[in-house]
């Protein structure tokens, strides 16, 4: 479904990816994981189109996306919730479903309803401002405005960070069941414990480049635990 051939990346001079490859089958879910400051957030960015790579290709379903835009990738269905729980904080909840469903070109509400049964805690607080939610139904939020587009293939980056224990289970519940119903996902996460329990295969990258990938039940293996050391 998703294809990384070859891709570089650079803020200007600084270069930050190195020849990244990897694939995401459909239906399957991918976690990206390493230390801090090794690329992952760049990886997605450059997934997305939020920064041009500068070599290397990026394909969904066949299609070559390396230079479309961002919310081109979008209407193909690449939904992206990035780091730091994005949302319009002056906008109640209910607002930015709407908002987000207005801007995919079509009205169906059915598709805000599919969205709040994931994250059933959001629905008593649809009329409350984003900016007055909790971090943790914030990253919720963030995550339900994603699914409002009706993604093929689903791109969190670490929506667990900084998250209280009860949502980050709740948070991994609603992945789970995404996953289960056939969702592609592509997943930026620290923590090996849930990478563990959510994943099908995996890439850690180091100095900007795929160091170690797998299958979910390799990341027991010594080299991995080396790889996500402090």
């Amino acid at each position: 479904m998703l294809k990384v051939t070859g891709l570089e990346a650079a803020y200007g001079r600084a270069r930050v990816l190195f020849g990244v490859d990897f694939e995401v089958g459909a239906g399957q879910l991918m976690c990206v994981m390493g230390r801090n400051g090794v690329g992952k957030t760049t990886l997605l960015n450059s997934v997305m189109g939020v920064l041009a790579p500068t070599a290397g290709k990026v394909e969904f379903e066949g299609a070559d996306v390396t230079r479309m835009k961002t919310y081109d990738r979008v209407k193909l269905g690449m939904g992206y919730v990035p780091q730091g729980h994005e949302t319009f904080p002056q906008l109640t909840v209910a607002e930015n479903l709407q908002v987000t469903l207005e801007a995919t070109g079509h009205r169906d509400r059915k598709a805000v309803d599919e969205a709040l049964e994931a994250f059933p805690r959001l629905v008593p607080l649809l009329k409350r401002r984003a900016g007055f939610l909790s971090g943790g139904q914030q990253q919720q939020l963030a995550i339900a405005r994603a699914l409002v587009t009706r993604p093929k293939m689903l791109i969190l980056d670490e929506p667990t960070e900084g998250i209280q224990p009860n949502i980050v289970l709740e948070i991994e519940e609603a992945i789970e069941r995404l996953h289960a119903t056939g969702l592609a996902i592509l997943l930026v996460e620290q923590y090996l414990e849930l990478a563990l329990r959510l994943a099908d295969r995996f890439i850690i990258l180091e100095g900007g480049q795929v160091a170690h990938a797998g299958e979910a039940e390799d990341l027991r293996d010594e080299k991995v635990g080396r790889l996500l050391a402090v």
